[in-house]
């Protein structure tokens, strides 16, 4: 299976996020590129953050983080 460039962008926003603190969001900015930006907004089309342009995870968008985080930390280890 190949996973698009969108999905990996997606992928590389939820690893900016830190899972460990609900209090702490991110905002990405128009000079953040296209491609993060439309992310952003795919994320929140999904229900994993409360804004378009980044804000907090949602309930599902900390278990998906935690997900991505955890795969990147095992394949970057190996």
């Amino acid at each position: 299976m190949s996973y698009s460039p969108e999905l990996i962008e997606e992928i590389n926003l939820l690893a900016l996020y830190n899972i460990s603190s609900t209090q702490e969001g991110i905002k990405v900015h128009k000079a953040a590129g296209a491609a993060a930006v439309a992310a952003a907004q795919r994320l929140y089309d999904k229900g994993l953050t409360t804004q378009a342009d980044g804000g907090y995870l949602t309930n599902l968008g900390i278990e998906a983080a935690e997900h991505a985080q955890s795969l990147l930390t095992i394949l970057s280890s190996v």
